[in-house]
């Protein structure tokens, strides 16, 4: 409706794939990390960088314009710091067996707050056994011989974060303070953020359907 209206509009596209399906008539993609479509805290250079490339593409018809800012900003979330359990059964898979090693923990952490975010598809005693179907699928088997013609991996994938980081809260030598340190704990440093990464690349192997794939981990991710 602005368009048709005469007035020329842009975009600051955090995900490129995102812009592609959307095709708004003009889009400027930045590598940054999401959350910051400018770039880097109190980098007012930078920033003005991103601004003008937006700006010039106001010039262009409405194509649509999909363009890539030349420069990438990485992200510099430090993870939590946060100790996780040695191993106890070395045969069952890695993330079962930590999953299982944070029960204590999560236990303690439920019984402090009163609450828990664990429960939209598996509770607390569900979760090692999630992790294992996921580790089923992040080894090759198909995704409806593992779950059959239905799987929320939304709901499932928030349990199993949710189960723990409400553990983490117990063992973190302090507190996460960062916007994504808990995140790029999770997915970075524990066996089961491994799996759940994993598993969400062979759902996208195996063709399954976006809705599926996409909300298992967080955009960017």
């Amino acid at each position: 409706m602005l368009e048709a209206a005469g007035i020329a509009t842009v975009v600051l596209a955090a995900m490129r794939p995102v812009a592609e399906k959307m095709r708004v008539p003009r889009a400027l993609y930045c590598k940054f990390p999401l959350g910051r479509p400018l770039g880097a805290p109190n980098d007012a250079a930078l920033q003005h960088r991103v601004l003008r490339a937006a700006f010039d593409l106001l010039d262009a018809p409405a194509g649509p314009v999909l363009a890539d800012f030349p420069e990438v900003v990485e992200a510099e979330e430090t993870p939590m710091a946060c100790a996780l359990p040695s191993r106890f059964d070395p045969d069952l898979p890695a993330s079962v067996d930590e999953a299982r090693g944070l029960r204590a923990a999560y236990d303690r952490a439920v019984a402090r707050r009163g609450v828990t975010e664990v429960g939209r598809a598996v509770d607390a005693d569900g979760v090692p056994a999630a992790l294992a179907d996921l580790e089923r699928v992040a080894g090759g088997e198909h995704w409806k011989k593992v779950y059959g013609p239905r799987l929320d991996t939304i709901a499932l994938s928030h349990d199993i974060r949710a189960y723990y980081q409400e553990a983490a809260l117990e063992l973190a030598d302090r507190p996460a303070l960062g916007a994504r340190q808990m995140e790029t704990w999770f997915f970075d440093q524990t066996e089961a953020g491994a799996t759940l990464s994993a598993a969400r690349a062979a759902l996208t192997e195996q063709g399954a359907p976006d809705g599926i794939v996409f909300y298992m981990a967080p955009a960017g991710r």
